[in-house]
């Protein structure tokens, strides 16, 4: 028999209520609640049936005393209908939540826990993940301490040392980040976040901007390769003079080798002018393209992890 307005005051109580017990004692149960009362209210809000504006019309037209009557009405029909209801304010169920987290028995479902070196959240653990750093190949051996002023520094550890083992260590951190934040921000969208930054990771990647990962030099006639027309030329000395970039580049559009000295890829290129078959000792391994192709792959989906420990750090730190 509530009213659109007095719902909307009741889910406002409750969120509230909801929100201070949250802060109190972080159980996972009163998130849910609380994120239940969120989409209740934002329904109410939204207004589709139209139903919450007739009601403030209503109270606010010429006839509210009329309207006020017409209420006092429904309210003794309703416990003249209902004489055993019994009210039970929000208050009350708040305050006996309160008295069992003071007397705490073991039906009560236990808080979120923290290690000592936490601190209930104020401090991270990071003693496990500082073992597995220490333990990296060709990385600097650093104490604990120094360790907590630049574990989330990842662009300083040089590209050649970010191998399979670094990447099941940046997981490891990530994972503890993850399950840290989880505990202090339980109303946190991580999926969310974790999309977001997901967004800003490949822009930056695409640019070359990402911290600790450059672009590799070289245009796109390197990477692609371009064509050269040999006619305009009559020995390969006179190709050497365009330099190894432009050759390069010649070869690879022709699938050749392109590795050797500027005289050696001008000779490999000018001995094509004119020929219809190119001689298979000349040709590029499709094993090597495959290769580089495999390790730029792996170079990104390591910078992907790195990009969500930089997301899952900053909510560490900004509380």
């Amino acid at each position: 028999m509530d009213t659109i307005l007095e719902q909307q005051r009741s889910y406002h109580e409750e969120r509230e209520r909801t929100m201070d017990a949250m802060v109190k004692e972080i159980l996972h149960k009163k998130a849910g609640r609380y994120i239940e009362a969120t989409i209740r209210l934002k329904e109410l809000y939204e207004d589709k049936d139209g139903l919450r504006k007739e009601e403030i019309a209503a109270l606010s037209g010429p006839n509210e005393f009329q309207e006020f009557y017409a209420r006092l009405k429904q309210i003794k029909e309703f416990h003249r209908t209902h004489p055993n209801e019994i009210s039970v304010p929000m208050s009350v169920e708040f305050e006996e939540l309160a008295q069992l987290r003071e007397n705490p028995s073991e039906d009560v479902t236990a808080p979120v826990e923290f290690t000592d070196e936490e601190g209930y959240g104020k401090y991270l653990d990071l003693h496990e993940c500082y073992e597995k750093y220490i333990n990296l190949k060709g990385i600097e051996k650093i104490d604990y301490i120094t360790y907590l002023n630049l574990f989330d520094h990842l662009f300083d550890i040089p590209r050649e040392r970010k191998n399979s083992e670094y990447r099941n260590y940046i997981r490891g951190l990530l994972q503890y980040l993850k399950d840290f934040v989880n505990r202090v921000k339980p109303l946190l969208d991580q999926a969310q976040e974790m999309a977001l930054a997901h967004q800003d990771f490949l822009k930056q990647w695409e640019v070359g901007m990402f911290p600790g990962w450059p672009k590799e030099t070289g245009g796109a006639l390197t990477n692609v390769g371009a064509h050269l027309d040999l006619s305009a030329f009559s020995s390969w000395e006179e190709l050497a003079s365009l330099g190894l970039d432009r050759l390069k580049s010649a070869l690879m559009a022709l699938g050749l080798k392109c590795g050797g000295t500027l005289e050696e890829r001008a000779q490999r290129l000018f001995s094509t002018k004119g020929q219809t078959a190119l001689d298979k000792s000349l040709v590029a391994k499709k094993g090597a393209t495959k290769a580089k192709a495999s390790t730029q792959q792996r170079h990104k989906d390591i910078a992907a992890i790195e990009a969500q420990v930089y997301r899952y750090y900053i909510f560490c730190v900004v509380r």
